[in-house]
């Protein structure tokens, strides 16, 4: 039950906190797989495949600022919700998009949007099917975005099953985004995270849009587990320090964990299948932290 007499903020709460004291007031169904704190939500349909269901949404002034190309930003607010079915192995297939912004907004700016994300969700056969409109009262515009899709259950890869003795990997290059542009234009790991499930299938697996140094934590966290992390093997982008390799954030990778055996096995076809995307091993899923990290980006975190 919640407590109705807790004065603490959202800032100081924190995001985690925030979610954690909300994750305990929502009962769940008997159909629900999988409920708040992982990628997607994961629940039974009734056929053979299982349904996962996710929404986001990017706001002005933290996503994205007012002189943000019309295009980049639809691009962003679509891919960044397409990023978590990468996650779970799963595949979109309808979008419902919230628009929220101020009266004096330039139609041809929300009509460059629209377009945008009907373009980044048309790559992965997913239709943006309605949605709702809202005026706010200030200047600022928020585009939230519902999702669902599907996944075969023995491909189905949730953050909480990583396993002591597992291989950490990491797909791409980590850090700079913010300076590169990255984190506005990025092609989310859809592709490889399918090849992943049906040829070397994860134990776990998330994509990294808060930096490694917020998300491996929350692997370890919700796996019961700790990690030791190599940090002279991270993957870096040309011109990235190592700090800015582990707390950047905005890197839409995917983070996942394999048995020494299976990593080994994948090796050599995944240099064939996307020879101009490294899986790099990073490190290694220990009973406790060995190595700890700083955070990535947290929303509300004051420190």
């Amino acid at each position: 039950m919640a407590n109705m007499t807790d004065k603490t903020s959202v800032g100081e709460c924190g995001e985690e906190g925030l979610v954690e004291k909300l994750k305990n007031i929502l009962p769940q169904s008997e159909g629900v797989i999988v409920g708040p704190g992982d990628d997607c939500a994961v629940v039974r349909s009734g056929g053979d495949l299982w349904e996962l269901l996710k929404t986001d949404c990017v706001v002005e002034g933290i996503h994205f600022s007012p002189e943000t190309d019309a295009a980049l930003v639809g691009k962003k607010a679509m891919n960044r919700v397409l990023s978590d079915f990468a996650a779970m192995g799963g595949l979109p297939r309808y979008a419902l998009v919230t628009l929220a912004c101020d009266g004096d907004r330039e139609v041809s700016q929300i009509e460059g949007w629209y377009q945008a994300m009907a373009e980044a969700a048309g790559r992965f056969d997913c239709s943006i099917v309605g949605g709702e409109t809202t005026r706010i009262p200030y200047a600022g515009a928020l585009l939230s975005i519902a999702m669902t899709g599907v996944v075969e259950p023995d491909k189905c890869v949730m953050r909480s099953c990583a396993k002591v003795g597992d291989v950490i990997a990491v797909t791409g290059r980590l850090g700079g985004s913010f300076e590169s542009g990255r984190h506005l234009d990025f092609l989310p790991r859809i592709s490889e995270a399918r090849w992943l499930v049906e040829n070397g299938k994860p134990n776990a697996m998330m994509d990294l849009s808060d930096g490694l140094g917020s998300d491996l934590p929350r692997m370890a966290a919700a796996s019961g587990v700790g990690y030791r992390v190599d940090f002279e093997a991270l993957p870096q982008h040309e011109g990235v320090e190592i700090g800015g390799a582990i707390s950047d954030g905005e890197d839409y990778e995917l983070l996942a964990t394999f048995s020494s055996d299976v990593y080994a096995q994948i090796g050599g076809r995944w240099r064939e299948a996307f020879p101009e995307t490294e899986l790099t091993a990073i490190g290694e899923i220990t009973e406790r932290v060995e190595t700890p990290i700083d955070r990535g980006w947290e929303h509300y975190r004051k420190s």
